[in-house]
């Protein structure tokens, strides 16, 4: 198998970490004739069942541990995005030079040089991003599909009997790490900003990670940028083939001409701000950022327009859930850092109260203290909360939360009708809960049930 092949290197191959991710490596993997040794540090039935079941094709898994000898000795490691890059068993491979693909590299190889990709990053708005680009390319007719850190692995779809025709894939700085080959159809940076600094250690590796999108750029090469981020106008250098700029701000090649109220590719109006349903300017960007991805893969403005009409919110993104008693409740529990938090709070046209904490990732609260003009009151809650009421309080009135269930029935009592909830917790969620997913769908089931 080609496409598996590592020059001078023979053997197994390890798989780290047995998420989605993982499972969907490891099932690639002996589908391709793979021996395959796959672990992860974790335990539970969860993952019992899903290393009974990869046994079952044949592979050896571990669970509860990792066997860092063997992985030493493997002749490619693939790595789960949810590992750690300093976790054990990775510095054992890094340690023995074993050479170490993140899942998606394996599932692009997989899925071959022939399969265009359009292929976003950036710290905010790429899953919106890539969600928009798979309904814009679906709008006009095509055989999409969306994968990668927006959820389904692409592993999984190499492994699909009916394959699209053309992806849109979410990369996370953690995949790109381990990309050496990417190379996108076309390229979309949503914007660079202070991120996942619990596990960097400085903001210029960070950024270092993103931009491994450009490494393989050719004359051929289609790139995708914001005008309105300085640190991307900073930190991306002159590119390898053709560069286009979205803005909310200015004329650009793709631009929110407010005047008009409308988006615009050059001086096409694409569509009038009223029929594009999200919130916020953010999401402004986004759209803005996925209609120059697909106008150059030839889309017509006609079928962007017809797209972008039909946008949905995506769940725990800026998600209305419903109103009660005059209060609008929203989820936006994917905000897990600073910079998210800033951009959900920009989109807010009314009071709100503020549900900020989780697990801190590393930057002060302090960046949010003047932005806070609409918002009646923060309540604190999780690891973080000691941080955040020393950070803003003076800035705004802060109250603190025990329990999720607790700040949600908090929220309810200081809201007043014309206000809206806002979770945007600008923090991970796992001293609480396994994920953000799993954060916002207790938001929602709570709000539904009031």
């Amino acid at each position: 198998m080609t496409w598996l092949d590592v020059p001078g290197r023979a053997g197994e191959v390890a798989v780290i970490g047995l998420g989605r991710s993982g499972s969907a490596a490891t099932r690639l993997l002996r589908a391709a004739g793979a021996e395959v040794y796959a672990s992860d540090g974790g335990q539970g039935p969860g993952l019992e069942a899903t290393a009974a079941a990869l046994r079952a094709l044949g592979a050896d898994v571990t669970v509860g541990g990792h066997d860092t000898d063997r992985i030493a000795a493997a002749r490619l490691v693939v790595l789960s995005p949810g590992v750690p890059p300093g976790a054990a068993p990775v510095a054992a491979a890094r340690d023995a030079g074993v050479p170490i693909w993140a899942e998606a590299e394996l599932g692009l190889r997989a899925l071959g040089e022939g399969m265009p990709y359009v292929a976003i990053t950036g710290t905010n708005g790429k899953t919106t991003t890539t969600a928009l680009v798979g309904q814009l390319l679906e709008a006009a007719g095509r055989r999409a599909r969306t994968a990668g850190n927006i959820g389904t692995p692409l592993s999984e779809i190499a492994l699909a009997a009916d394959r699209p025709d053309i992806l849109a894939v979410e990369l996370s700085s953690f995949q790109l790490h381990d990309m050496p080959t990417v190379r996108p159809t076309v390229g979309v940076v949503t914007n660079l900003a202070p991120d996942h600094l619990d596990r960097y250690p400085s903001l210029e590796e960070y950024y270092r990670d993103k931009l491994r999108l450009f490494a393989n750029a050719t004359p051929d090469s289609f790139w995708v940028t914001n005008a309105d981020d300085a640190n991307s106008e900073q930190w991306i250098p002159p590119l390898r083939g053709r560069r286009r700029r979205f803005s909310v701000t200015a004329p650009a090649d793709g631009w929110f001409d407010r005047d008009a109220a409308s988006l615009k590719v050059g001086d096409v109006p694409v569509i009038d701000r009223a029929r594009f349903p999200l919130l916020g300017d953010h999401n402004v960007a986004n759209a803005l950022a996925a209609a120059l991805a697909v106008h150059a893969l030839g889309l017509p403005v006609s079928a962007i327009t017809a797209g972008l009409g039909r946008a949905a919110a995506l769940k725990h993104r800026m998600e209305p859930i419903r109103e009660v008693g005059g209060v609008l409740w929203l989820n936006d529990s994917k905000a897990t850092n600073i910079s998210s938090t800033e951009v959900a709070i920009a989109a807010m046209d009314r009071p709100f109260v503020l549900l900020l904490g989780g697990r801190h990732k590393g930057e002060p609260y302090t960046r949010l203290a003047g932005q806070l003009g609409r918002c009646r009151v923060v309540i604190a809650f999780g690891e973080a909360k000691p941080l955040i009421v020393a950070d803003l309080r003076g800035a705004v009135e802060v109250v603190e939360g025990g329990r999720f269930d607790e700040v949600m029935a908090l929220a309810a009592r200081l809201a007043r009708s014309g206000d809206a909830v806002l979770l945007s917790p600008a923090c991970s969620s796992y001293d609480m809960f396994t994920n953000y997913e799993e954060r916002g769908g207790r938001f929602r089931a709570l709000v539904e049930a009031m």
